[in-house]
Formats: structure tokens, sequence, C-alpha cells
């Protein structure tokens, strides 16, 4: 279990996270969205996340959602790192009626993000382009490679949360436990 804390001008934010828990949750980000999205991420990556933020949501959302992912994934990177006896590799395709995301993920020590999802407006009151922003900072800060691809879907609500649903799955997948894999990598060290 990691216990990170992060405090700025625009955010005060805590996060407390295990990897391997039961999907249990307690989310207060100011951000109503995004608090949904979270606990969908948390239930299906079956991890356990508290997370409180208080940010400057008067101007926009834009820092509390940036900044969270950036502590998520330090938190992360603390769980994961160094890389050993997991699979590594993870991938999952979810459906939300109409729509489909696919998450591929290595969690490689090496970040990068492909995030093919366009869109544009918000959902209820969230600026939409913030997802964008919130993937970038989690796959960055956790050093992992990420590919988020919409292969369909007309619904902002659904396609949003079949990738935070998409990128649990991928991660919980890549991240199982597995004692004959050592280091995954033919390098020796990730």
């Amino acid at each position: 279990m990691v216990e990170l804390s992060r405090e700025t001008k625009e955010t005060q934010i805590f996060v407390k996270l295990e990897l391997y828990g039961q999907g249990k949750s307690n989310i207060s980000t100011g951000v109503g969205f995004l608090d949904h999205m979270l606990e969908a991420l948390t239930k299906h990556a079956h991890m356990n996340l508290d997370i409180t933020c208080k940010g400057d949501t008067h101007i926009d959302d834009h820092h509390s959602v940036e900044d969270i992912g950036i502590v998520i994934g330090q938190a992360l990177k603390k769980e994961l790192y160094p890389i050993k006896n997991i699979e590594r590799y993870g991938n999952a395709t979810v459906v939300m009626d109409e729509a489909a995301v696919t998450c591929d993920l290595d969690i490689s020590n090496r970040p990068f993000l492909v995030f093919d999802m366009p869109m544009e407006g918000k959902v209820g009151n969230f600026d939409v382009e913030l997802v964008e922003e919130f993937f970038r900072a989690i796959t960055f800060n956790a050093s992992m490679t990420v590919h988020l691809i919409c292969g369909r879907g007309i619904n902002k609500h659904h396609r949003i949360e079949a990738a935070f649903k998409a990128l649990a799955v991928a991660l919980r997948r890549g991240a199982t436990l597995n004692h004959n894999a050592g280091i995954p990598s033919t390098k020796g060290v990730l």
C-alpha cells in the first residue's frame, strides 16, 4: 500500500492506493464525473483507492483532474517498480452499450500514450478534453505505455467510462502476479 500527497497553489491531494485489493474506494475529488470514473477504475482493477482533492474548481476542473492523474500514476509506480514476477502486458476491450474502447498496455518503465478517442464538449459540467489529460498524467507518472483506442460509440459518457474500465482491466491483467516471470524482459531490467 502506498500513501502520497501533492500540494500546489492549485490543488491539495491525498492518495492511498493498494494495487492488489478488493476494488474498494473512498473518492472525493470535487469533480463528480471524475469520482464516478475513478470508482469504476478502482472496481475493475480490483485495487483499493482513497482520494481526497481540494482544487481550484471555481476556475475549472483542469488542475484537479491532471494532478489527480499525476498522484495516482506516482502511486502505481511505487507499487509496480521494480518490476518483477508480473505478467507485464495487459489488454482489454470494454463495451458499454454502443461504445467499445480497447486498452493495450505495457508496464515497461517507458512512458508513452496513444489516445485515439476524438471527442469534444461536455458530459454534464465536465470538459471531455480533460480525459486525455488524465490518461497522459497517469501513464507518464506510472511509466507505462498505454494505447487507448475507441473502436465505436456515440455517447460520450459511455465512451469515457469504457476507457476507464478498459484501463482498469488491462492494468489488472498486466500486474497479475506470475512468480515464474522473474524480470519480464530479455534485457534483464525494466
